[in-house]
C-alpha cells in the first residue's frame, strides 16, 4: 500500500500567484498517520508526498527548490520512524506530470539516496470524451508519442538521480474518468498492455493503474465489482512476465507490437504480441538473434500460449476470451484459472486480429534469463 501525503499542509497561497503554494511543508499529520500505522503492524510499501504539484501543476503548484527540500524533510521523517532498513517504505514524488527542469532541479536540491521513486502521470490518450479515442487506442503511431517522455524521465534519473528508480504513479489512458464503453472494455488493452510493455524497456519499475475501481477506467467494475478486460491482462503480465527485459524486434507491421521478458518463476523467455489490426492475421517465428548467426527458436518442449480476444468479435464487450473461453468469476466468486493451450515450439505463432498473445517460451536459451 502506498498513502498519498497532503503536500500543502502548513503551506500558503501566494497573492501573486494564485495557483503557488510557498513556504515549508508541516510534516505533523504525516507523522501521525505513520505512527498509528505503525502501531497496528501494518506495512506500508511507500509514501508520496502530493499529487500533480510540479510544474505548472493542476490547480495548485509547489515550486521545485521547495518541494526538494520537503522530500528531505519526508526522508528523514520516514528513517527516524522507520529505523529498520529492510522494513522502511520507499519515498515517491512529486506524482505529476514530467517537466523537465522542474523534474531535474528537484532531484538537484534533493540529492542522493532521498528519492526511491520518481513518479510521474501519464494521460496520453487525452479526454476520455474524445471521438477518436478507440482509434487512437489501435494506432501503433499516436501511441508511439509518449516514448519520448519515458525516455526523458529516464535521463533525468541517469543525469541527476541514478539512485530512484522510474514510476508512472498514475495513468488510466484518457483522463476525465476515462471513455464511457471504451476504457472498461476489451480495447483498452490495446494501450494498456502497450504500455506497460514500452515502460518496461524504458527501465521503469512501476505502473500503476488509474483505477482500482472508479470511473469509467476501473480494473473492476464500479457497479458489481466483477473484473474488466484489463484486470485479466495485468493478472497474467504479473503472473508471467518477469523483471528482466529482452530487446525485441520483428520486421513485420507497425500494428503488430512484441514484447519479451524472461519469464517470472520459471526458465525461459515470455513474449507479449499485441495485434491492433482488425483484419490482419500475423504468422510470428521467433529467432534469439543474441549470437552472430541467429537461430530459429523451436525444441522438444511445447510452448505455452494465452490468447485474448474479445466475445463475439465486439472490442467494445466487457467479455474476454483466454483462447476461446469466456473469463468469469466462479461459483465462489474467485477468479478462474488461466490454462494456457500448448503447442508444438517449432511452429508459428498465429496472432488473430484485434488480439493480446501472451507466449511462454520454457526452452528459450536467453543468458541474461540464466
Amino acid at each position: 500500500m502506498t498513502f498519498g501525503l497532503n503536500a500543502l499542509y502548513g503551506r500558503k497561497q501566494s497573492q501573486e500567484d494564485k495557483v503557488l503554494w510557498v513556504g515549508k511543508w508541516n510534516p505533523q499529520n504525516a507523522r501521525e498517520l505513520m505512527e498509528y500505522t505503525i502501531s497496528k503492524g501494518y506495512t506500508i510499501d511507500s509514501y508520496e508526498l502530493g499529487n500533480e504539484l510540479c510544474g505548472s501543476g493542476i490547480a495548485a503548484r509547489v515550486e521545485s527548490e521547495q518541494y526538494g527540500k520537503d522530500m528531505i524533510e519526508l526522508k528523514n521523517l520516514v528513517k527516524e520512524l522507520y529505523p529498520d532498513a529492510s522494513r522502511r517504505p520507499k519515498v515517491l514524488g512529486p506524482g505529476g506530470f514530467y517537466d523537465e527542469k522542474w523534474f531535474n532541479t528537484f532531484l538537484q536540491v534533493s540529492g542522493p539516496d532521498v528519492v526511491d521513486g520518481l513518479t510521474h502521470h501519464i494521460y496520453n490518450l487525452g479526454a476520455g470524451v474524445d471521438r477518436n479515442l478507440i482509434n487512437n487506442i489501435q494506432d501503433p503511431y499516436y501511441l508511439n508519442q509518449i516514448a519520448q517522455t519515458y525516455a526523458d524521465v529516464s535521463k533525468s534519473i541517469k543525469d541527476f538521480g541514478p539512485w530512484a528508480g522510474a514510476w508512472v504513479g498514475e495513468s488510466g489512458g484518457a483522463y476525465n474518468s476515462g471513455g464511457k464503453n471504451v476504457s472498461h472494455t476489451f480495447v483498452d488493452g490495446f494501450w494498456y498492455l502497450d504500455q506497460l510493455g514500452m515502460t518496461s524497456t524504458f527501465d521503469h519499475k512501476v505502473f500503476c493503474r488509474q483505477t482500482l475501481v472508479g470511473g469509467n477506467y476501473g480494473l473492476l467494475s464500479k457497479e458489481t465489482f466483477i473484473p474488466n478486460p484489463d484486470y485479466y491482462g495485468a493478472l497474467l503480465w504479473h503472473r508471467l512476465m518477469g523483471k528482466k527485459v529482452l530487446s525485441t524486434k520483428h520486421q513485420g507491421s507497425p500494428y503488430l507490437r512484441a514484447y519479451s521478458h524472461c519469464s517470472r518463476n520459471h526458465p525461459g523467455v515470455t513474449l507479449l504480441l499485441i495485434n491492433m489490426s482488425n483484419s490482419t492475421y500475423f504468422d510470428v517465428s521467433i529467432e534469439n538473434d543474441f549470437n552472430l548467426y541467429p537461430e530459429q527458436v523451436g525444441g522438444s518442449i511445447q510452448r505455452e500460449e494465452y490468447h485474448l480476444t474479445p466475445k463475439d468479435g465486439d472490442i467494445q464487450s466487457d467479455v474476454v476470451l483466454l483462447n476461446g473461453t469466456p473469463l468469469k468469476l466462479t461459483d465462489s466468486l474467485d477468479i478462474p484459472s488461466l490454462e494456457p493451450v500448448l503447442v508444438d515450439s517449432s511452429s508459428s505463432i498465429r496472432v488473430v486480429p484485434d488480439s493480446f498473445v501472451f507466449v511462454v517460451l520454457k526452452d528459450f536459451k536467453a543468458a541474461t534469463c540464466a
